[in-house]
């Protein structure tokens, strides 16, 4: 498990991308946060949590045998694209009618339809194919390429922002319209120059080996965007716009920290599935230790920074500034979940990864929904976030481990 040259130049250019991408995404985020009001942009925010969580039902989850045939059988890349395609057009029906019900128990009385239905298709037939087209070039190991089309793709959405700044009548209908012109141009660029070439052909017997593993991953995948989204939905719900929003702004902010994670994360994940081992649990300790630090060392940078510039990051990130010290170990926290998750994915252990990200998905629903109910000042409620993503951490660190140990696969 230790990097070799090649393994620390491809982590070296993922990082770069996701240093281009945390750069661009930076000002992205400032200029619609800011321009936007903190009701408007808790709207968007939630919104397209919806979309991304949706997004993931695209396929039923095939883009799990894709990225394992780019990475381990490429010669067959054409004939699981051809999958892939044929799969997305079924599953929209089912995606729409998901959608539909999200809109009408959170967001009838707050959004209108049509700007609801543009961040939606934005998420699901346009980022989400950016992050397809990516990954099949990671599995590739072409690195370069798949960091340059996530630069792209955010560069894009940056530009759009822009206009929508200086367009002098802002609001997120305007902005809903404007971000999936941008998102769907990203994905048009991903497909006519950033998809490999490959011969598209149609093995029948090849799905039905594949679905299983597709079904079941596609719901892993699921259920971790319903744990990791849940929180903004829930404060919505249960507190209003104003306050989804200085929360959204927080965990957008804390969200940054994750960058470099996970393009660590992404090398581990290639590098246990070509040699089929975790390495040991000191090694293993040591990695937690090391994401820790990174998060919990992004968040602070952001706080020292603000203290001399308090208005440094805009004005409506200013108002949601005071959060960021008491929400402090949220982002170790959370990149720490994602890991574990990783960790479960890469070896294939998909029902317990669904099992795993279900029972963190009732905690968190639980613990934020006491704490938003009984603690409706932001600063009590910021602290107790600690708490809620710390227990959260904890059940997963030892369900994960405990599995990792048991040195056996679980049925799927």
């Amino acid at each position: 498990m230790l990097p070799d040259r090649a393994t620390i130049f491809a982590y070296l250019t993922i990082l770069s991308g996701s240093a281009g991408r945390l750069v661009i995404s930076l000002v992205y985020f400032l200029i619609v946060a800011n321009t936007l009001t903190l009701g408007e942009f808790g709207l968007f925010a939630t919104a397209s949590s919806t979309g991304l969580i949706l997004s993931r039902l695209l396929a039923f989850g095939f883009i799990s045998p894709l990225y394992r045939v780019a990475t381990v059988k490429p010669r067959l890349l054409g004939a699981y694209l051809s999958g892939f395609a044929g799969l997305s057009a079924f599953s929209l029906p089912l995606i729409t009618l998901v959608a539909g019900a999200a809109y009408l128990l959170l967001f009838a009385e707050r959004l209108a339809l049509l700007p609801f239905a543009a961040i939606i298709v934005a998420e699901v037939l346009g980022w989400r194919l950016v992050e397809v087209v990516a990954i099949v070039n990671n599995g590739l190991r072409r690195f370069r390429q798949a960091a340059l089309l996530v630069i792209i793709g955010s560069g894009l959405r940056t530009i759009a922002a822009l206009l929508f700044a200086g367009f002098g009548h802002a609001s997120l209908e305007i902005w809903a319209f404007a971000y999936c012109g941008a998102t769907m141009a990203s994905a048009a660029v991903a497909l006519l120059a950033f998809l490999p070439k490959a011969r598209w052909r149609f093995v029948r017997s090849l799905y039905p080996r594949r679905m299983a593993d597709a079904v079941f991953a596609g719901a892993a995948d699921i259920v971790f965007y319903v744990q990791s989204e849940l929180d903004k939905l829930l404060v919505l719900g249960l507190a209003g716009e104003r306050t989804a929003g200085l929360y959204a702004i927080a965990l957008r902010v804390i969200d940054l920290t994750a960058m470099p994670v996970r393009s660590f994360n992404q090398m581990l994940v290639q590098k246990i599935m070509q040699e089929r081992g975790v390495g040991g649990f000191r090694r293993l300790a040591a990695y937690e230790a090391g994401i820790a630090l990174v998060s919990v060392a992004g968040l602070v940078a952001v706080i020292i920074a603000l203290k001399p510039f308090p208005h440094l990051l805009g004005r409506n990130v200013s108002e949601a500034a005071y959060l960021f010290a008491p929400m402090l170990l949220v982002p170790a926290f959370r990149n720490l979940v994602e890991y574990h998750a990783e960790l479960l994915y890469a070896r294939e252990r998909t029902g317990s990864r669904i099992a795993l990200l279900c029972l963190l998905t009732a905690i968190k629903a639980g613990l934020i929904s006491v704490v938003m109910t009984r603690f409706p000042e932001a600063g009590s409620w910021a602290a107790s976030m600690n708490l809620v993503f710390g227990v959260v951490y904890l059940a997963s660190a030892g369900f994960t481990y405990t599995l990792l140990a048991q040195g056996r696969r679980p049925l799927r």
